[in-house]
């Protein structure tokens, strides 16, 4: 397992920031991998939540499902790939520490695993991972401050 994690600092209460990323059809907001996101069932995240995406990576659109597996408001967030795709994300997250300036420290991280000819592929992925982490953390924090 390979994991990719990176640290952000918002410009936002804990409250906000939570209530942004707990809602995963926001993800389209940060992520110009996501096409499409929809979440089973309506209302708000609660842990069981399914969030079901069209992904594009590396120029191949993959059927994306995650389910949410913990939520501790305000602080910790993570879900897992139930997807069988050859890499997947055996299990992601956000903690999330308020600030005494009224900012949250975002820390978001991923686990990687490879299924078949993607346990080939799988340090290519977190090398990209790796790479774009920063860039990641900032679209986050763009995406959060804009709402």
């Amino acid at each position: 397992m390979s994991r990719f994690e990176v640290t952000v600092d918002i410009d936002r209460p804990v409250a906000e920031v939570f209530a942004f990323l707990a809602d995963g059809e926001n993800d389209k907001k940060f992520s110009p991998r996501v096409q499409e996101i929809s979440k089973t069932p309506a209302g708000p995240t609660e842990v069981g939540t399914v969030f079901r995406s069209t992904v594009k990576d590396a120029g191949m659109t993959t059927q994306r499902e995650f389910r949410i597996s913990e939520l501790v408001a305000p602080t910790r967030i993570r879900w897992k790939e139930m997807s069988t795709n050859l890499v997947t994300a055996r299990e992601g997250g956000y903690d999330l520490e308020s600030l005494a300036d009224g900012r949250t420290r975002v820390r978001i991280f991923n686990d990687l695993e490879g299924h078949r000819v993607g346990k080939l592929l799988v340090g290519l992925a977190v090398a990209a991972a790796r790479k774009d982490a920063p860039a990641f953390g900032q679209r986050i924090k763009a995406a959060v401050e804009a709402s």
